[in-house]
């Protein structure tokens, strides 16, 4: 049978002639979306149970944050400075092979007062002054431990639940699971910035959608005139001429789809009029120019530079406004090996008075209370130095036995600080919290059973905390 397109249809035309297959779809979605409110899976409707929270903010610190310099206050480290780490601390635990050939493991005291603050009494280091502001509104989890040592498994495990690449990243598993509150942007958009000095390397398989349909992939918003590439026209393609050769190319797609099923020529119709809306959405919901200025200050002087983290914070609260579902912010320069104390205060002020703006915007305009946010790194800093103190030119090396994160919104406890650690800040005493039962949490915060919300690929049932994870249920509110 030979098929000829002898005219370009218009998109009305394509979708009337289109009632049988996927046109139908489309045109019921334009017409009269689908409420989210359950939607159809796998795994049972979705949401599994009432949901705390409708969408997610992580403020990702990628490189690993001292915990006893920020958060976790151990005062004797300071007492005990320059001499060696009891062996029956340290015990047999790993440690990386920066510091495996050192032979000695002195501890090092933090160099930063610590207060409490808030009616919570939560204790914050002087690096952290805006935070120590919104300490009431927080949820600290001390008790944090991971499976990796190393930045690139560290990383895409608290992403995906897995140490290696190829796994679908928590945003994907959201935007899989609740599919989408805004139509005319991704369920799941990335922003990155950098730190000072040394970087972690961070790859886009980390936003990445994995076994999973590829529309579920996060979109990175970069800054500068493209925000995402290729999403403009071409030079001398106008409006018109482009969506008549999106409609051609749609109807292509649509017999292709009838005749073979292929699930990813669907990803492709749902990719390119995803992208067309955006050409008109993105624009806008970029734009901070009427953003007023008591708005921006809470933010810090370092807003009106693109791509900063404190921009990015802005316009993660402008996204949440329009109910993207996960908003997944990386800030890099957190890994300091050596000359920590100017390198760890450099880091805190790119980050801390952008942290509590977001929190302080969102709680005004009353998004706070079913917004999640989360804010942490892959793994913690050990209390030894590597290296010698001599000159406070020293560093810490990476500890996954325990971390700081914390959470705010969303459903969890105000001024709660669960989980605890040895004085050494070495290892956990108390209530032990594994990146799976974070992730479990998670989900759990959305309305979703982590158990249930599974996808079959290569023969077997994949989830995002594999077969672990349990709800930290002491931190919901």
């Amino acid at each position: 049978m030979e098929i000829k397109f002898n005219n370009l249809k218009s998109r009305r035309e394509f979708l009337s002639n289109s009632l049988t297959g996927l046109g139908a779809t489309a045109l019921g979605t334009l017409t009269n979306p689908i409420s989210n409110t359950f939607r159809s899976h796998s795994s049972g409707k979705i949401p599994h149970f009432a949901p705390k929270a409708k969408r997610v903010i992580f403020l990702f610190q990628a490189g690993g944050p001292s915990q006893m310099d920020l958060f976790d206050y151990k005062p004797l480290l300071n007492q005990l400075n320059g001499k060696e780490i009891p062996e029956s601390i340290r015990g047999k635990q790993r440690v990386s092979g920066m510091v495996s050939a050192q032979g000695k493991f002195p501890i090092a005291g933090s160099h930063f007062k610590f207060n409490q603050y808030g009616e919570s009494g939560s204790w914050v280091s002087d690096l952290m002054p805006h935070t120590a502001e919104i300490v009431d509104d927080l949820c600290f989890i001390k008790s944090m431990n991971t499976n990796a040592i190393n930045h690139d498994p560290g990383v895409t495990f608290i992403q995906s639940g897995s140490e290696q690449t190829g796994r679908p990243s928590m945003g994907s598993w959201v935007s899989y699971g609740l599919g989408s509150s805004n139509k005319n942007l991704p369920d799941y958009v990335v922003l990155l910035s950098r730190g000072i000095r040394i970087q972690t390397t961070l790859k886009s398989t980390l936003w990445g959608n994995g076994f999973l349909p590829s529309h579920h992939q996060g979109v990175q918003f970069r800054s500068g005139k493209d925000v995402i590439h290729y999403l403009n026209n071409p030079n001398g393609v106008d409006k018109i001429k482009r969506r008549k050769a999106l409609d051609f190319i749609q109807n292509m797609n649509e017999i292709e789809y009838q005749t073979s099923l292929d699930k990813e020529i669907a990803t492709q119709i749902k990719q390119y009029e995803m992208a067309y809306r955006m050409q008109m959405s993105v624009p806008d919901v970029t734009d901070v120019s009427k953003e007023k200025d008591k708005i921006k200050e809470m933010y810090g002087p370092d807003v009106n530079v693109p791509g900063s983290f404190a921009a990015n914070c802005l316009l993660a609260r402008k996204l949440a406004e329009q109910d993207v579902n996960f908003i997944q912010l990386y800030h890099m320069g957190w890994d300091h090996h050596f000359d920590l104390p100017s390198r760890l205060r450099a880091s805190c002020q790119q980050t801390d008075q952008p942290v509590a703006g977001l929190i302080k915007d969102l709680k005004m305009r009353g998004l706070l209370e079913d917004t999640l946010i989360i804010w942490g790194g892959e793994f913690g800093r050990t209390s030894f130095s590597q290296g010698t103190l001599t000159n406070n030119n020293y560093g810490r090396d990476h500890h996954p036995r325990c971390f700081t994160v914390w959470l705010a919104g969303g459903g969890v406890k105000k001024g709660l600080a669960y989980g605890h650690t040895d004085e050494f800040g070495y290892n956990i005493i108390q209530d032990p919290v594994h990146v799976h039962d974070l992730q479990a949490t998670i989900l759990h915060l959305l309305g979703i059973d982590h158990e249930r919300l599974t996808y079959k690929h290569q023969g077997r049932y994949y989830r995002l905390t594999d077969v672990h994870g349990k709800v930290v249920k002491e931190i919901l509110a």
